[in-house]
C-alpha cells in the first residue's frame, strides 16, 4: 500500500497537479505520517482491550478506498486525505502485525521475527514501487499504477479475515512465566518510560523518529531530484525500490544477528551508516552511483529497524509491552511528517541538497545519543 505512492505522488505532485513548492508537495507524507503515528499509540490500547485480530481486520477495512480516491482524485486535497487513511490503515494492521508477532515467538528471537516481519513488509514496498514506476513508464501516472492497490488492499482483507489467528493468549503464557515485579503501570506512565524517562526505551523512539525521518526525505524528494537529474520514471521507480529492497532483504539477517550480537551496536552502526548513505546520495549525480548509496542506505536502516523493536520488547513488561510499542511507533513514525516539513522548508528555501545533508547530520548525531545513552537490552 506505501509502494504504490513511492515512485509515483512526487511525480503526480509535479505533473497532474502542478504543485511546485517542495513543502506543499510534500503535505501527503505529513498527512500520513502524522495519523499514522496517533493511529500506532491507539494500536495498542485497542489490541490489548479487544484483540488482535479485530484492529488487524479494521485496519483494512479502511484500506479499501485509498487507491480510489488517488485513481480520482480531482485535487491534491483528494491525495492528502487518501494518506489521511492510509495512516489509519498502516498504524493498525502493521501495529498489530509487529505485536502478534511478539506475542508469538517470546523472548529469545524477538530480533528474528521483526526481521521476518519488517522483511516482509519493506520487500513488498520495493517490488510494488519497481512495478508502479515501469507500469507508470508505459501507461502513465493514474489510473493503472494504483490498481494494484486494489488488489492489496483486498487480499490483505480476505487474508486476515480467513487466516490469522488470535494471539492475545500467548500474552498471559509469557506473562506467567515472567512475573511483573512491580505495580502495573498506567498508560500515561508507560508513555512517560518510553518517551524520555528509560534511557534504553527513549533512546530506540528518539532513533526510530530520526530514522523516519530520513526516510520522509527519500520517499518525499528523491523521485523529485532524480527527476531533475533527467532520469525516466522507470529509472526512478528502480531506486525508489532498491532503498526498500536492501532494507527488507538484509533484516533477514540482522534482526536473528541482534539475538546473537545484541541490540545496540546494530543501532548505532545502523545510524551513522544511513548517515552517510544520505551524504552520498546528495553528492552523487549519476543512476549507477545513486544505486549503490540507496544499497547502503537500505543496508542501515536495516541494521536499525528490527532491532529498534526488539529492544522495546526486551525492555517492555508483556503486561504493557503492546502499549509501549505503541508508543514507540508514535514517536518513530512523527518521523515522516517531522522529515517531510523540515526536508520541504529546507529545499524550498536552499536545495535539495542542503536538505539531504542537513537530515544526515540529524542521523549521525542520533547514532551518538544511542551510544553514550542506551545500554545493551538484550536478555542473555
Amino acid at each position: 500500500m506505501i509502494g504504490q505512492e513511492r515512485t509515483i505522488l512526487p511525480l503526480l505532485a509535479e505533473k497532474d497537479f502542478g504543485l511546485s513548492g517542495f513543502t506543499v508537495t510534500l503535505t501527503f507524507i505529513v498527512a500520513f505520517g502524522l495519523v499514522k503515528a496517533a493511529t500506532n499509540f491507539f494500536a495498542g490500547t485497542l489490541g490489548d482491550r479487544y484483540g488482535r485480530k479485530p484492529v488487524l481486520i479494521a485496519g483494512w477495512l479502511i484500506g479499501l478506498p485509498i487507491p480510489l480516491l488517488i485513481i480520482w482524485a480531482p485535487s491534491w486535497g483528494w491525495i492528502v486525505f487518501a494518506n489521511v487513511l492510509l495512516g489509519v490503515n498502516q498504524g493498525l494492521t502493521w501495529s498489530t502485525t509487529v505485536i502478534m508477532k511478539i506475542d508469538l515467538v517470546g523472548p529469545s528471537r524477538r530480533g528474528l521475527a521483526m526481521g521476518l516481519n519488517e522483511a516482509a513488509g519493506y520487500g513488498a514496498v520495493a517490488l510494488t514501487a519497481l512495478a508502479t514506476g515501469a507500469i507508470a513508464d508505459r501507461y502513465g501516472l493514474r489510473p493503472e499504477p494504483f490498481f494494484l492497490g486494489l488488489s492489496f488492499a483486498a487480499l490483505g482483507l480476505g487474508l486476515s479475515t480467513i487466516f490469522v489467528r488470535e494471539t492475545r493468549h500467548f500474552v498471559d503464557i509469557e506473562r506467567r512465566a515472567t512475573p511483573l515485579t512491580a505495580a502495573p503501570l498506567s498508560t500515561r506512565e508507560i508513555f512517560t518510560r518510553t518517551s524520555w524517562s528509560d534511557r534504553n526505551l527513549s533512546s530506540c523512539s528518539q532513533a526510530g523518529l530520526v530514522n523516519n525521518l530520513n526516510d520522509g526525505l527519500a520517499w518525499g524528494l528523491f523521485p523529485l531530484l532524480f527527476a531533475a537529474a533527467g532520469l525516466s520514471v522507470a529509472r526512478i521507480g528502480v531506486l525508489a525500490a532498491v532503498y526498500p529492497a536492501a532494507w527488507g532483504v538484509f533484516q533477514l539477517i540482522t534482526g536473528p544477528l541482534s539475538d546473537r550480537i545484541g541490540r545496540k551496536p546494530l543501532i548505532a552502526g545502523g545510524m551513522l551508516l544511513q548517515a552517510v548513505a544520505l551524504s552520498s546520495i546528495a553528492l552523487a549525480n549519476v543512476f549507477a552511483w545513486w544505486v549503490v548509496a540507496a544499497v547502503v542506505l537500505g543496508i542501515g536502516t536495516a541494521m536499525v529497524y528490527p532491532t529498534l523493536l526488539a529492544a522495546i520488547g526486551d525492555v517492555a513488561d508483556p503486561s504493557w509491552r503492546a502499549r509501549s510499542v505503541g508508543v514507540y511507533r508514535l514517536w518513530r513514525d512523527s518521523g515522516f511528517a517531522i522529515g517531510a516539513l523540515l526536508a520541504g522548508i529546507l529545499a524550498d528555501v536552499v536545495s535539495i541538497d542542503v536538505a539531504t545533508h542537513a537530515v544526515a547530520a540529524l542521523t549521525a548525531a542520533s547514532g551518538l545519543v544511542v551510544v553514550f545513552r542506551m545500554t545493551e537490552t538484550h536478555p542473555r
